[in-house]
């Protein structure tokens, strides 16, 4: 065989194998979930299949926060406003900004920064998940100023998606990814046990998973490794929080830990002694027992493809902080004309 006919014969082979890979990832579903997107595994088997609610886009805007009657302090779980618009459709008037903001810490001057922002409502909600809290009370402990006031944020950070996307080619992948993701798919569909595919993302079976999930391979859902590497939480973090809440006394202060995925799903006995003092504490609603509560009401409570709730767990979260904001405020404040 002379070297150009070998030649060739490399060529061509080299080329069939990029054509082949490139057209299993153009047919490879463009990931909608977190976990799925970072795993690398397929929505058509971990992709959630029913509709979500959709919310009317007057309740999901915003106040600027010096006419705000609630501030929330949030994190991902906030980004979407969907639970804030539980709120505002019963009249109270929300300014959400987040952790990130302030390099996931709160500080001693934090009445004198809700002066210098202008805040003049009654009740500051402060929102965690369970597994970043930890690190957030630890930094609040060394932190002494919270520095600028970030700019209003109207509109939601995060626009989630409502409906269930159709098929389109994968354009903006990686060459490779769709084999990937067909191999990471394969083995979590022939795994027996919980499996990790790749980065971040754990493939686990569930318990009854088909009546919690919607997705086609609904006896197994996607979930955060961080949920297991952050630890639990425990009495101590809640003796932070109250002795943040008794400092900062300007304003009434909510506490909205949420709990994770993994918590929710699969071992329900984490962080309780935690969930237990909290409850004690009334520092806020207990949504650890509640999560475990609507997960069997709610199909799809979480996302079985992302680590966040669903905009159904969202508008169900909202309902939980409207009693507690009631609580505070019974009603909401006269708008000035």
């Amino acid at each position: 065989m002379t070297p150009a006919k070998l030649w060739l014969q490399v060529f061509t082979a080299g080329f069939a194998v990029i054509v082949a890979m490139l057209i299993i990832t153009l047919n490879t579903p463009i990931p909608y979930g977190d976990l799925s997107r970072i795993g690398m595994v397929s929505d058509h088997e971990f992709g959630w299949q029913k509709d979500q609610p959709q919310v009317d886009r007057a309740f999901l805007r915003a106040s600027p926060i010096n006419e705000a009657d609630v501030l929330v302090i949030g994190d991902s779980f906030s980004a979407t406003a969907r639970w804030q618009s539980v709120l505002k459709q019963h009249g109270y008037r929300f300014a959400t900004v987040f952790w990130s903001e302030f390099h996931e810490s709160l500080c001693d001057d934090f009445d004198d920064w809700l002066d210098r922002a202008g805040f003049k409502g009654k009740l500051v909600i402060i929102e965690s998940v369970e597994r970043l809290l930890a690190d957030r009370l630890a930094n609040t402990q060394k932190c002494k100023a919270m520095g600028n006031v970030p700019g209003t944020r109207i509109e939601p950070f995060f626009e989630p998606v409502e409906k269930v996307p159709g098929f389109a080619l994968n354009w903006k992948a990686r060459l490779t990814s769709g084999y990937v993701t067909y191999r990471n798919t394969r083995a979590a569909k022939e795994a027996q046990g919980p499996t990790l595919a790749v980065n971040q993302s754990w493939v686990r079976p569930v318990p009854d998973g088909c009546s919690l999930f919607s997705n086609r391979l609904c006896d197994k859902a996607l979930f955060f490794k961080d949920d297991d590497d952050n630890g639990e939480l425990t009495v101590q973090h809640v003796e932070q929080m109250r002795a943040f809440s008794e400092a900062h006394h300007s304003r009434s202060i909510i506490w909205m830990v949420i709990p994770n995925k993994t918590t929710t799903y699969l071992t329900p006995e984490h962080s309780q002694d935690f969930v237990t003092a909290f409850a004690r504490a009334g520092l806020g609603p207990d949504l650890f027992t509640f999560a475990k509560e609507q997960k069997t009401k709610i199909r799809d409570f979480y996302f079985p493809n992302d680590t966040h709730t669903s905009l159904f767990g969202q508008l169900a979260l909202g309902e939980v902080m409207l009693g507690a904001v009631r609580k505070i405020i019974p009603e909401p404040p006269a708008k000035s004309s």
